[in-house]
């Protein structure tokens, strides 16, 4: 079985916006076959989070890639656009090619 990543989808309330962006990124794991397995949250999700990499919207970026409990954090200004996402997803993985997922 190929190792997957796993990565916390999230916005500050954990409401409409981040499962939008959620429902988004899921599109485009599927459609490019990924190896990326996601999760819905809030940013008290971080707390006990042991997966790979936090999807966010780009104004939390910079703020989760100061918290030490985040390994890695992309993110998205357009939440609905597919080729965004697509871009920073495989951005993402090139960029970790060769990392074992964390367990």
């Amino acid at each position: 079985m190929d190792r997957k990543y796993h990565a916390l989808v999230c916005c500050r309330a954990g409401m409409g916006s981040s499962m939008m962006l959620k429902i988004k990124c899921d599109q485009v794991i599927k459609e490019d076959n990924l190896p990326i397995e996601t999760e819905h949250g809030n940013l008290d999700s971080i707390i006990g989070f042991r997966g790979d990499l936090v999807i966010t919207m780009v104004d939390l970026t910079e703020e989760l890639s100061r918290d030490p409990r985040v390994p890695s954090a992309v993110g998205v200004k357009n939440l609905v656009d597919k080729n965004e996402i697509r871009e920073k997803l495989h951005a993402w993985l090139d960029e970790h090619k060769g990392e074992e997922p964390r367990k």
